[in-house]
C-alpha cells in the first residue's frame, strides 16, 4: 500500500505541485520568520555584548524620586565624589563616568542626519592614553574643549565632514556650531540602527543633559586577577541603593539579550500570525487537491477493495500521500524561508536600518517547526478525503470511476452554521457594547463568524450564485448560463473555494476601513481644530523642546502668534491630572477650542480650563475650585474658569497658563509650539520660522498639509505591508480556484465532449470556464468583504469616542478595485483548466466513463 501510495504522487504531479506550493508558502513564512528573528536577535544581543567587552560593573541612575508632598528626594545622577569613591575600590583599575541624551547633526543643507529617534549625544573619556575605550577613532582625536565634537564615522560621511570642519549641532535647545576633531567607530545600537552618535567634551555633556558634576553611568573595568563578582559587592555600599543600580558587565548583557528577545518577539508574533492565516487558507486547498485525488480513484480504489484490501488499509494510503506531500514541502519550505530570511535582511540593509553583522541562526526548532508544521497541516487537511476512501464499496469498481454525487441533506450542517454565525454575530455585538475594552471580544466574535461562514457556504452558494444567473445568461449566453450552473453543481467544493477568498478579503477589507477612517478622522482633526501656520517639534518625535524654544519664535520678526503646548500634572487628593501649558494671549487664534461655558481669557488670570468629558466625570462646572497639589509639592486652589469641547491628541483635560505650570517644575516637557506667521501659510512664512530657530536641523517645522501627510504615510505604510503579508494568502486561494477548476473540468469530461458535440465550440467552452471561476471568486470576495465591513463597524466603534471627529468611511472606489481584483483572479486561475477543457477531443470525451 505505501508502494501504491508512493506511484499515486508521482501520478499526479501538476495537482500535487498547486498542494506543495501552497504548503510551501506557509511553511516558508513561518521558517523564513523564525530564521530572520532568530539572526536579528542573535546579532543585536552580540552587538550590545562587544558593546559591554572591559566593563568589570555597571551603575546607572535614574534620577531623583518624589516623596509624598512632592518634594524632590535624591540626586540627579550619580555625583563626582560617589565616582571617585569607587575609583578608591581595590581591584578597580578604571572608572569612566558616562552621559547622554539627543543630539541632531545637520549636513550641509541644514536638514538632520540619521533617523530623529536614533540621533545620541554622550561624553568622550579619556581612560588610558588618551584613549576612550568604546570607540576607535579613524581620523583625529577626542573633543579636549568646550566648543569641540567628534562624531562617528557614517555620520560624517553622510554629511560630508572632514576634521577641522564647522559642525552644526543641535540638542533641545537653540543650535549651536562646534570644531570636529575627530571621527570614530563604534558599536553603538544607535548608530546600528541608522543614527547618529556625537561626543561632547564631559563638562559640556553634564551641562546639555543633567548638572555638572553628575553623570547617568559609572563603567567599572577591573584590575587583572579581580572577579567582577567581587569588585560588584565591594561597589555596591558606596551606592545610593534607591537611585542607583549596579550590575555585572555579564549581567548588564544578558539582560538586554533577554530585553532584545521580547522584542523580537512581538515582530515575530506578527509576522507568524499572518503565516498562520496563509496555512489556515491552504487547507482548504489541500483538502479539495486530496478530494479530487479521490475522486479521480475512485475506480481503482474500489478495486483494491475488492482484491481484499481493507478499509483502514486504503485510508492509510492516502495519508501516507499526504505525509510524502508535507515532509517534501516542508523540506523545500524551509530552503525557501532561510532565502526569505537573508532577502529580508538585504532588504533592511537597503533602506537604512542597518542590521549588525553575524552568522545566519538556523535553530533546531525552526527546522523541526518547519517539519511539523508541513506536514501536520497536509495530513489533517487530508483526514477527512482519506476518511472517505475508506467507505468506497468494492462494486463501484464495476460501475462509473467517478460516480455522480449523492444528493446528501445539508440540514444539520446548515443548522450548525447558523448557530455558530449567530454566537459569532452576538458576540461581536457584546464587544461593541464594552467599547474600548471589548476589542478582544469582537476578535473572538470575527473568528466564530469566519468559522460559521465556512460551514454555511454551501448553503449560501445556491440563492446567491442563482441570482446572477439570469444576468450572466442574458450577457453571456449559453456559456453564462451553464457557467451559473456548473458553479453549485458541487456546492461543497464551491464553498471551500470561496472560503479561502473571503477570509482573505474579510482581512483586507477590515484593515482598509479603519485605516482610511482612522486617516480620515486625523485629516479632520488637522483641519477643523487647528488654526496654526505651524507647529514646531523635535526631529522623529525625539524628546521634549527646551522652554526657550517659544520665547525665541515669539521674539522673531515675522512671527505673528506663538504657544507652547507643554505638559504638566497636578493631584486632586490621590489621583494625578494631566495638563497643558499653553499661552493664554494666543492659544485661541492657534486652536479651534469651543468654549460651552465660561472664557479662555480666565486662563491670563491664572484659572483652568476643563475638557467636557473631564467636567462631567468629575462633576466640575464654572466657578468650581480644586484643591490641587503641584509637581514641587506645593499646594494651592486652582478655579475652573472655562469648559470646552475635547480636544483629544491637541489638549489634555486640563489647560493652564504655562507660565503657572512652568513655575511648579524643573524640566518642563515642551511637546511641541504652535506659530502663526506674519506671511501665512507660505514658503515665506516657513522659511520666517526656521531662520528664527537658526536653521536648527533637530526641529521640525511642519504645515498643516505636512500635519496630514505624515498620519496619511504612517497610516498607508502599514496598510500597505498589511496588503504585503496578506498576499500570500491570496496567492494560494488562486491555486485553489485554479484546483477547483481542474476538478470540475475532469468531472465533466464526458459533459463537454457533448457540448461540444452539439455545437459549442472551443471559444464558448473556455468562456464558461472562466465565468465559472469568475463567479466563483466575486461569491467569495462579496462574502468576505461583507464581513469586513461588518467587522470595520464594529472595531471602529470601540475608538469613535477617543478619536475627535471620527466616522466611518466606505473607501468605494477601493472596495471596487478588490472585487476588481477578484475578477482578474478567477480569470487568471482559469488559464490552465480552461484550455485543457477547450483542447479535449470530443470523441474520446464523449467515450469517457
Amino acid at each position: 500500500m505505501f508502494r501504491t501510495a508512493l506511484r499515486n504522487v508521482l501520478a499526479h504531479k501538476a495537482r500535487l505541485l498547486m498542494t506543495v506550493l501552497a504548503v510551501t508558502l506557509g511553511v516558508a513564512f513561518v521558517s523564513g520568520t523564525l530564521v530572520f528573528t532568530d539572526t536579528l536577535g542573535k546579532a543585536l544581543s552580540g552587538q550590545s555584548a562587544k558593546s559591554y567587552d572591559g566593563i568589570a560593573v555597571s551603575v546607572t541612575s535614574w534620577g531623583p524620586s518624589r516623596t509624598e508632598d512632592g518634594t524632590k528626594e535624591g540626586e540627579p545622577g550619580i555625583s563626582q565624589q560617589t565616582l571617585e569613591k569607587v575609583k578608591a575600590v581595590k581591584g578597580v583599575d578604571t572608572v569612566s563616568g558616562r552621559v547622554s541624551g539627543f543630539a541632531g547633526v545637520g549636513d550641509e543643507n541644514g536638514k538632520l542626519i540619521g533617523s530623529g529617534w536614533a540621533n545620541k549625544g554622550s561624553n568622550f573619556v579619556p581612560v588610558k592614553d588618551g584613549k576612550d575605550p568604546r570607540y576607535t577613532f579613524t581620523d583625529g582625536a577626542g573633543p579636549a574643549k568646550d566648543d569641540q565634537i567628534a562624531l562617528d564615522k557614517e555620520s560624517a560621511a553622510k554629511g560630508g565632514y572632514k576634521v577641522g570642519d564647522k559642525v552644526r549641532v543641535a540638542t533641545n535647545g537653540p543650535v549651536k556650531e562646534f570644531t570636529l576633531t575627530g571621527v570614530f567607530t563604534t558599536e553603538d545600537g544607535a548608530v546600528n540602527a541608522g543614527g547618529s552618535l556625537v561626543l561632547f567634551d564631559t563638562k559640556v555633556a553634564q551641562e546639555l543633559y543633567l548638572q555638572p558634576g553628575f553623570y547617568d553611568e559609572l563603567a567599572v573595568a577591573a584590575k587583572a586577577g579581580t572577579s567582577a563578582d567581587q569588585l560588584l559587592a565591594d561597589v555596591k555600599p558606596l551606592l545610593d541603593g534607591k537611585h542607583t543600580k549596579a550590575q555585572t558587565g555579564k549581567e548588564l548583557a544578558a539582560q538586554q539579550a533577554k530585553d532584545i528577545e521580547k522584542q523580537m518577539s512581538s515582530f515575530s508574533t506578527m509576522l507568524l500570525a499572518f503565516a498562520g492565516i496563509s496555512l489556515f487558507v491552504g487547507v482548504f486547498l489541500i483538502y479539495n487537491t486530496f478530494t479530487m485525488l479521490v475522486a479521480q480513484r475512485t475506480k481503482e480504489l474500489a478495486l483494491l477493495r475488492a482484491v481484499g484490501a481493507k478499509r483502514g488499509q486504503v485510508m492509510r494510503s492516502v495519508l501516507a500521500e499526504a505525509l510524502v506531500i508535507g515532509a517534501t514541502s516542508a523540506a523545500i519550505g524551509l530552503a525557501a524561508g532561510i532565502g526569505l530570511a537573508v532577502g529580508m535582511r538585504s532588504l533592511m540593509d537597503s533602506i537604512g536600518a542597518k542590521i549588525p553583522s553575524g552568522d545566519l541562526v538556523i535553530a533546531p526548532g525552526t527546522v523541526i517547526a518547519a517539519l511539523l508544521i508541513g506536514v501536520v497541516v497536509t495530513t489533517l487537511a487530508a483526514l477527512l478525503p482519506a476518511w472517505r476512501t475508506g467507505r468506497i464499496a468494492p462494486v463501484a469498481a464495476m460501475g462509473s470511476a467517478h460516480l455522480p454525487a449523492t444528493a446528501k441533506s445539508l440540514v444539520v450542517r446548515n443548522v450548525l452554521g447558523s448557530l455558530i454565525s449567530l454566537a459569532g454575530i452576538g458576540t461581536v455585538f457584546l464587544g461593541v457594547s464594552m467599547g474600548g475594552d471589548g476589542r478582544m471580544v469582537i476578535g473572538a466574535g470575527a473568528a466564530l463568524m469566519l468559522i460559521g461562514m465556512i460551514v454555511l457556504l454551501p448553503l449560501l452558494s445556491r440563492p446567491v450564485i442563482g441570482a446572477v444567473r439570469p444576468l450572466l445568461q442574458k450577457v453571456f449566453g449559453v456559456p453564462g448560463k451553464l457557467a451559473a450552473q456548473n458553479a453549485v453543481r458541487n456546492p461543497r467544493r464551491t464553498a471551500v473555494t470561496a472560503a479561502s477568498l473571503a477570509i482573505g478579503l474579510t482581512l483586507v477589507t477590515t484593515l482598509s476601513v479603519l485605516g482610511i477612517t482612522m486617516g480620515t478622522a486625523v485629516d479632520r482633526m488637522s483641519t477643523d481644530k487647528l488654526k496654526a501656520d505651524y507647529k514646531v517639534s523635535m526631529a522623529g518625535g525625539m524628546g521634549g523642546l527646551d522652554k526657550s524654544v517659544a520665547e525665541t519664535l515669539a521674539k522673531a520678526p515675522g512671527i505673528k502668534a506663538v504657544s507652547p503646548q507643554a505638559d504638566g500634572y497636578f493631584k486632586v487628593g490621590d489621583s494625578f491630572r494631566s495638563a497643558s501649558g499653553v499661552n493664554p494671549a494666543t492659544i485661541g487664534d492657534l486652536l479651534n477650542i469651543e468654549v460651552t461655558s465660561g472664557s479662555l481669557a480666565a486662563l491670563g488670570k491664572g484659572e483652568a480650563a476643563v475638557a467636557e468629558s473631564t467636567a462631567k466625570k468629575q462633576n466640575l462646572t464654572v466657578g468650581s475650585t480644586l484643591q490641587v497639589q503641584f509637581e514641587d509639592g506645593q499646594k494651592g486652589a486652582l478655579r475652573i474658569g472655562a469648559v470646552y469641547k475635547d480636544l483629544e491628541g491637541l489638549l489634555s483635560p486640563y489647560v493652564l497658563d504655562n507660565k503657572v505650570l512652568s513655575a511648579h517644575t524643573d524640566q518642563q516637557h515642551v511637546r511641541e509650539v504652535y506659530v502663526n506667521a506674519t506671511a501665512g501659510d507660505s514658503k515665506a512664512g516657513q522659511q520666517a520660522v526656521i531662520d528664527a530657530l537658526g536653521k536648527n536641523p533637530a526641529m521640525t517645522v511642519a504645515t498643516q498639509q505636512d500635519m496630514r501627510n505624515e498620519m496619511g504615510g504612517i497610516i498607508n505604510t502599514m496598510l500597505n505591508v498589511m496588503y504585503g503579508l496578506l498576499g500570500m494568502a491570496l496567492i494560494i486561494s488562486v491555486l485553489g480556484v485554479v484546483n477547483t477548476l481542474a476538478m470540475s473540468v475532469f468531472e465533466r469530461t464526458q459533459e463537454i465532449g457533448m457540448l461540444r458535440a452539439i455545437g459549442l465550440d472551443r471559444a464558448r467552452v473556455k468562456n464558461m470556464i472562466r465565468l465559472e471561476s469568475v463567479v466563483i471568486s466575486l461569491f467569495g470576495a462579496v462574502l468576505g468583504m461583507g464581513i469586513g465591513l461588518f467587522l470595520a463597524w464594529a472595531v471602529g466603534s470601540t475608538v469613535a469616542k477617543s478619536v475627535p471627529g471620527y466616522e466611518l468611511i466606505l473607501p468605494y472606489g477601493r472596495l471596487g478595485v478588490f472585487l476588481l481584483l477578484a475578477a482578474v483572479v478567477g480569470v487568471l486561475a482559469a488559464m490552465w483548466p480552461a484550455r485543457s477543457a477547450a483542447r479535449l477531443n470530443m470523441l474520446t470525451a464523449i467515450k469517457t466513463e
